[in-house]
């Protein structure tokens, strides 16, 4: 069972467009960063956590042939923007994809692809089987059970999913005691750091790493980063042992 890194940037990307910042003109590979996204492969089933504008790409580059699922965190565009690249697999693979999400996340995808959901769909539009989650109770995608994790990106609930002893959280800012006693046990946490000052809706590096310390995975990535982070290498060497900054493409094995 494997976890692999799409894209472990923030909203903009790195390099952002225009920047001419050191992050942004690095010619390290790990200092470039799609848009954040996750791929779950396990028990037969490869499922997607979040379709950003990168998704095309990301698939491209990871020769994946199938999907099973896409499992939204939230409707924020650089979560949502692929979700019309599931076609292809539509096409080839002669089936719909099952879609997970909250209400929210339902009514925002309902405006933002109304063709998809359209009663006389246009001929070549997405094919996909939508399924309400509450965000509390565990449920199935695909016949891989998932556990909601509530977490708040300023004021707006993002899901976080556990899967096993695995978890992945992004655009988070808060975490409730209520979800960390769902958090507890893991072997393997992946969690967001978008910066190295405060911001209002995502960790800071100090506190992704307090947060991490709270939590006590085994082993912690960073994720959802952004070009006032820093360099790659530099931002790995000051950190704690047990915790890796991720990189796009990064793969790594689940149990």
């Amino acid at each position: 069972m494997t976890f692999t890194f799409l894209g472990t940037g923030t909203s903009q990307g790195i390099p952002v467009i225009a920047c001419p910042c050191d992050i942004c003109q690095s010619q390290d590979p790990y200092d470039n960063r799609l848009r954040a996204s996750g791929m779950l492969q396990a028990e037969g089933k490869t499922i997607i956590f979040d379709t950003g504008p990168d998704f095309r790409f990301q698939m491209l580059r990871e020769k994946v042939k199938d999907i099973d699922a896409v499992v939204f965190t939230h409707p924020h565009k650089d979560h949502t923007a692929g979700l019309d690249d599931v076609r292809p697999f539509n096409f080839l693979c002669h089936k719909a994809i099952h879609v997970y999400a909250n209400k929210m996340t339902i009514k925002s995808l309902h405006g933002e692809y109304p063709y998809i959901f359209a009663t006389e769909k246009y001929p070549g539009a997405p094919e996909i089987e939508v399924h309400q989650i509450d965000g509390e109770n565990d449920f199935e995608a695909c016949s891989i059970l998932l556990k909601p994790i509530p977490v708040l990106h300023a004021k707006m609930t993002v899901l976080g999913y556990r899967y096993r002893n695995f978890a992945y959280i992004t655009d988070a800012s808060y975490i409730s005691p209520e979800s960390l006693d769902k958090l507890k046990g893991l072997d393997t946490l992946v969690i967001n750091a978008l910066r190295i000052t405060p911001h209002h809706s995502h960790f800071s590096l100090d506190e992704a790493i307090q947060m991490a310390e709270k939590i006590q995975a085994k082993k912690t990535y960073f994720t959802h980063i952004s070009h006032l982070l820093g360099k790659h290498a530099a931002v790995s060497a000051i950190l704690p042992e047990n915790i890796t900054l991720a990189h796009d493409g990064l793969v790594v094995s689940i149990f």
